[in-house]
């Protein structure tokens, strides 16, 4: 487990950039989530882990889902309520840290984790092993993150390739589900201040068998 200064650190820095009126990533949903909208069904039950001021949780929401979001940030989780009231729907806005956070026997239908490459190649794991072992038989997990390429970049993401995902890597992690999509691909991306440009990316859906 890290360190309880570093994790402050880093609580401290996020709710600074949480806090404001602006949304740091802005209020629509990341792209490939509403892309992979066709694969939702009311009703599904939803966690969206990272979720810092809720875009994607309330996206989530605004499908029929019932949401779970967890963010470990105060204020990210404030604003995602906010956010979930302005746009008239429902959310289960959590202030908790993964690592530590009991996230219980499988209980969703879908898990989203977008871009929160803040983990540790063994914090990333276990991550990876939770958010399998939560899902409900025939439950989807979503991922997308920044490739080794995005350092040239610059456009968003960690500066450490160590924390950089590789589809090698997800095959891996994700080995007992069906794949059933795994994209690595370039594009321009505008979602908030932070994610701004050219971008190296890569998606993953699997489902529980």
């Amino acid at each position: 487990m890290a360190p309880i200064a570093d994790k402050e650190r880093d609580r401290a820095q996020w709710s600074e950039r949480f806090a404001g009126e602006d949304y740091w990533f802005g209020t629509e949903p990341n792209a490939f989530l509403a892309a992979q909208a066709y694969r939702l069904k009311r009703g599904m039950r939803a966690l969206a882990i990272a979720d810092g001021e809720g875009r994607n949780g309330v996206f989530l929401a605004r499908q029929g889902l019932a949401v779970t979001s967890v963010d470990f940030s105060p204020a990210g989780v404030e604003k995602a309520k906010r956010l979930a009231a302005r746009s008239g729907v429902s959310i289960d806005a959590l202030c908790a840290d993964l690592e530590a956070w009991d996230w219980g026997p499988p209980r969703f239908d879908v898990v989203v984790g977008i871009f929160f490459q803040f983990a540790d190649p063994r914090l990333r794991e276990a991550l990876f092993r939770q958010m399998a072992d939560v899902l409900t038989p025939g439950g989807l997990v979503m991922i997308e993150g920044y490739r080794p390429e995005q350092i040239a970049y610059g456009t968003g993401g960690p500066r450490e390739v160590e924390k950089l995902y590789t589809a090698e890597m997800l095959r891996a992690a994700f080995a007992g589900l069906e794949i059933l999509h795994l994209a690595e691909y370039d594009v321009e991306l505008h979602e908030g201040q932070r994610h701004n440009g050219m971008s190296a990316l890569i998606d993953l859906v699997a489902r529980k068998r």
